[in-house]
């Protein structure tokens, strides 16, 4: 039976456009949302390999090197010795980052090996001691982020530190340290140093800390991160701090932002401040085994993924002892500067939108308020063949919608239907990674929440994951056997669904369902009721069937039948319900109900 849904107005901020648990200190951060890492420091000599014996872990993390085989912090030092000094700029990497559309640069000025990469009074472990001329990579980064106007960020290893007598290694965990000898590592070497780097090399947008446990799994101590959280409030008040200190932003609502783990994307829209790190092949220090490198595409699917969820994407750099920066890199982080060249509205200051992350097959959305104007940026990642792309969700009417790579913004055509509009696409997409449609509306467009899109091929997905609102008892069967076998929901009962869809051309449309039963009577039935009438199923045996071939890999099979069709009589909106009743003691498992 049709449902007519009304839904309340979204209120559009009109002065302060903005995440709302987003502090003064850190608007800059959500604003620019892209940044580089820079992984360089003594390990990068060694580039994943000591003494012809590669690095003793599979996740290639060329960094580890001096702990994962064992070698003397003292003869780790020999590796500078490969180091090219006359040909090492730190400004060609700034330069990197700038044609590359980011806004900062977190390098890793102390990690975990414990030697710091500028010339430290604190320590006799670091390049003032081992370069002739001295070299100082932090006081050098800071000229060169000032020149280029990029904000300078610096990574610091506070809770690990393998050089220090007294720091944690992790062959701690056998090998006992007390806090109190834990404690005066921390008083001659962390805070110290940390003074040192915010006092000498001016102003540090933001000092990233690299614990990836809660202190109370650690040796470090609360009282410890808040001496140094405290002093770095003190010395620059408007550094950020990443939740990587070891306080969750949780327990401490004084942490700017919080860090995702390693190669870890954003699933959920957050309204406090986040970022993930990531690299583009896998190890962050340069390995010279490293080959999975990221496409394009992919890197550029990362942020706008992370953008449309309210986060931040950096981006990883491990040049060499050269200072080169592999060539697989520069030429992706290229690519990704030209692509926001000119889409670049779409990411900076742009910041997730109302509706569901996964709700349009196309891709994703950003959004921000532009003077007197609310703009939604539609990132395609699929230029659709129909030469059509269906926007749902949205009950106010676009004023205009163009190509965000047109300069003359010349309008597309559209209709608006309710909840649907239906943009005309020309035939040739305009950019090869991801296009950008802009969508503009009067003020923040209203949505209706808790619709299944209409998907690009016109049709109507509806899973047992996009039921709205979802039923809580419910127990989806995720894939296995490598996706052979799809999610499912096993009904050893009656059990129902329901969807809701705007139907935006009426008419009859076909119903088909998909679902696996192993039994062997025909005695169970699959009932569906929409728009008034209703579809009646009886369930017969899917058997089995082989999913790969030649390997004894038997599954269930998963089978597409036809209910029938429905007539939908008018526009609007419409309630699907489906109801799957078995009758015998083995379960109907459930995968997919498709309409178009």
């Amino acid at each position: 039976m049709k449902n007519l849904i009304v839904f309340g107005c979204l209120l559009c901020y009109l002065t302060s456009w903005s995440q709302k648990d987003t502090n003064e200190r850190a608007q800059w951060f959500t604003d620019s949302r892209f940044g580089m890492f820079i992984h360089w420091g003594v390990y990068s000599g060694a580039e994943g390999y000591w003494k012809g014996e590669k690095l003793r872990n599979d996740n290639n993390y060329a960094e580890w090197i001096l702990y994962r085989n064992s070698i003397d912090p003292d003869e780790y030092v020999t590796l500078l010795d490969r180091f090219q000094w006359d040909e090492i700029d730190p400004e060609e990497w700034v330069i990197l980052a700038k044609k590359s559309g980011m806004k900062y640069i977190t390098i890793t000025a102390k990690h975990h090996d414990g030697f710091g990469i500028w010339d430290s009074k604190v320590s006799d472990y670091d390049l003032g001691n081992y370069t002739n001329p001295k070299r100082d990579i932090i006081a050098e980064m800071a000229a060169a982020c000032k020149k280029h106007d990029i904000k300078l960020c610096l990574y610091y290893s506070h809770w690990v530190d393998w050089e220090h007598p007294l720091g944690w290694d992790h062959s701690r965990e056998i090998y006992k340290l007390s806090e109190n000898d834990y404690d005066r590592y921390w008083q001659e070497k962390v805070i110290p140093q940390i003074t040192e780097l915010l006092t000498n090399y001016g102003d540090i947008s933001m000092l990233w800390f690299d614990m990836w446990i809660h202190h109370s799994e650690s040796i470090v101590t609360k009282e410890q991160l808040l001496q140094l959280k405290s002093l770095i409030r003190e010395l620059q008040p408007n550094c950020l701090v990443n939740s990587r200190l070891g306080l969750s932003i949780e327990e401490d609502p004084d942490i700017d932002y919080k860090t995702l783990g390693d190669n870890q994307l954003g699933n959920k829209k957050e309204n406090f401040p986040w970022q993930s790190p990531a690299t583009v092949a896998h190890s962050w220090g340069f390995h010279s085994s490293d080959s999975q490198w990221k496409s394009t595409s992919t890197l550029l699917k990362s942020l706008i993924g992370n953008v449309s969820l309210n986060g931040n994407f950096m981006l990883n750099i491990g040049p060499r002892a050269n200072g080169d920066v592999p060539y697989e890199i520069s030429q992706r982080m290229l690519e990704m500067g030209k692509w926001l060249q000119i889409n670049g509205a779409s990411i900076y200051g742009a910041e997730a939108f109302d509706l569901n992350k996964d709700l349009h097959d196309w891709g994703k959305i950003t959004c921000k308020q532009d003077g007197n104007t609310f703009k939604l940026f539609l990132h395609v990642y699929n230029w659709p063949l129909t030469d059509h792309l269906n926007l749902s969700g949205i009950t106010t009417t676009p004023k205009k919608i163009y190509l965000l790579a047109d300069k003359q913004k010349s309008p597309l055509s559209f209709s608006h239907s309710n909840a649907f509009t239906y943009i005309s696409l020309p035939t040739d997409q305009p950019d090869p990674y991801v296009s950008v449609l802009v969508a503009e509306y009067e003020s923040k467009p209203e949505i209706t929440d808790g619709i299944v899109a209409k998907t690009t091929d016109d049709g109507y997905s509806l899973l047992p994951g996009n039921q709205n609102p979802q039923p809580q008892s419910m127990e989806i069967t995720p894939p296995s056997k490598y996706g052979t076998i799809p999610a499912f929901v096993a009904a050893n009962g009656v059990t129902d669904f329901n969807w809701k869809i705007y139907v935006d051309q009426p008419g009859k449309k076909r119903v088909d369902v998909s679902y696996s039963f192993q039994g062997n009577r025909n005695n169970s039935q699959i009932l569906l009721k929409a728009a008034g009438q209703s579809l009646y199923h009886s369930v017969h045996p899917t058997r089995q069937t082989v999913a790969e071939p030649n390997q004894d890999w038997h599954i269930d099979n998963f089978e597409s039948n036809k209910i029938g069709t429905i007539d939908f009589p008018e526009p609007g909106f419409y309630t699907i319900k489906l109801s799957i009743q078995p009758s015998e003691a083995d379960p109907i498992k459930f995968q997919w109900l498709w309409i178009k």
